[in-house]
């Protein structure tokens, strides 16, 4: 896995990552996807980041090493699965928020409701969790390995074409323009 944009910057990481296979073994089988959509969650001048105000119970694998997974419960009903991507100890992270779905199609099917289109399978982070069953059972789990785990993109252009925009559903700091899309992809959220 080429690891070269993780502990420096989480900005260049959030875009770095687009590409990117998101993997997830369970006993059921494998299901993947190519990273569409992510968005930057900073620990300085980010008030909608969980660390801005220091290291807590919840968010304390936010200040784990690069490569960590931040998995969180909201809104009682969804759960959402970040990429630690700053030097340990800083609680900087990327928001996966939408993959395009690749492998395991039918245990992601299974999983979201027979009636989920392929389209809306992971588009969103609490549909891309649930399709991928991560849950806070992987919180901290280092994603270089099994079962959830990240790989770089062989086949992916030089040239990808990105765009960024305000983050979605944030309260605080909705100007910041740290969300980053695959242009033109039909599997983003919203």
């Amino acid at each position: 896995m080429n690891e070269k944009i993780f502990g420096y910057d989480t900005v260049e990481a959030a875009r770095g990552l687009l590409g990117w296979y998101l993997c997830r073994e369970t006993e059921e089988g494998l299901v993947s996807g190519i990273i569409v959509e992510t968005e930057a969650y900073l620990s300085e001048d980010d008030p909608a980041c969980h660390a801005s105000r220091g290291k807590t119970k919840r968010n304390a694998a936010m200040f784990g090493p690069p490569l960590t997974a931040y998995i969180y419960f909201i809104y009682g009903n969804y759960y959402c699965f970040n990429v630690v991507t700053a030097p340990e100890g800083r609680g900087e992270a990327v928001l996966i928020r939408a993959v395009e779905p690749v492998a395991g199609l039918d245990l992601m099917q299974n999983r979201r409701g027979a009636g989920c289109s392929l389209k809306n399978l992971a588009s969103g982070p609490g549909k891309l969790c649930q399709a991928f069953a991560i849950d806070k059972s992987l919180n901290g789990h280092d994603l270089r390995r099994k079962p959830l785990f990240l790989k770089d993109n062989p086949d992916l252009p030089l040239n990808l074409s990105i765009k960024s925009t305000p983050r979605i559903g944030v309260s605080a700091a909705k100007e910041k323009q740290l969300r980053f899309v695959i242009t033109g992809n039909k599997f983003l959220s919203r």
